[in-house]
């Protein structure tokens, strides 16, 4: 009997090209899980370090305001969520109709019956409090679908508002001001974790500062179950 190799059916090779092509992507996705798994995004604003392991980093002072409802939201009644940040005007024609469209496609893609999403919280700081009262932020509200029930539109004095933005969001350390009651108007969202510690800034009027904060607020859930279980553990 000849020992002499056999050519390799043209079947057999398409099998073999089938699992070599599997194999590949689970490859790369496997890599970028495991990568994920260790993946834990930046701080903002100034921190000290304490000692080896602890680190005091920069919060979002307390902040109280009033939303489309009438009803009091805060540092309070936000405690606990993960707050995906923005600051608009109802009559602005630039930047903010783009900004608000971008919001409410992330309330759609990240939706609250996924339990993974269920502590993400949406708010928007008018800085045009004289007009946005909270009859217009409502039709507002009502004009762009937003679901008021994790999508709040916030008003309140102006000063408080803009100091809030310039130096508890850090906003003003993205724009040429260093007043802290003029508002720039910035076209950036933050993501905010539930120690109020500022965790990134996106390009809220590009897809692709879209796409970077929806991946980060994935890894910020992720981290934060992670803490979770490790606090349970200990």
């Amino acid at each position: 009997m000849s020992t002499a190799a056999r050519p390799v059916s043209k079947r057999r090779k398409r099998i073999i090209l089938g699992i070599l092509l599997g194999i590949v992507p689970a490859g790369l996705l496997f890599f970028r899980l495991f990568d994920n798994h260790f993946i834990t995004l930046p701080y903002f604003g100034q921190h000290e370090v304490n000692a080896p392991g602890d680190t005091t980093y920069f919060q979002v002072p307390e902040w109280s305001f009033t939303d489309q409802d009438g009803n009091t939201v805060s540092s309070t009644t936000t405690k606990g969520k993960i707050l995906v940040v923005d600051f608009f005007f109802t009559s602005c024609g630039t930047i903010c109709p783009a900004m608000t469209t971008r919001m409410a496609g992330m309330q759609v893609s990240l939706p609250l019956h996924d339990e993974a999403f269920k502590d993400v919280l949406f708010l928007s700081y008018t800085v045009d409090p004289e007009h946005d009262t909270p009859a217009v932020l409502k039709a507002y509200g009502h004009q762009h679908h937003a679901d008021t029930a994790r999508w709040k539109f916030l008003t309140g004095n102006a000063a408080d508002i803009y100091r809030l933005g310039n130096t508890g969001y850090l906003l003003s350390a993205l724009e040429d001001t260093l007043d802290p009651e003029r508002f720039v108007h910035s076209p950036n969202f933050v993501l905010v974790d539930k120690d109020r510690h500022i965790r990134g800034f996106y390009d809220g009027t590009t897809s692709a500062g879209v796409k970077d904060l929806v991946g980060d607020l994935k890894l910020l859930i992720g981290e934060e179950r992670k803490r979770k279980k490790q606090e349970h553990s200990d």
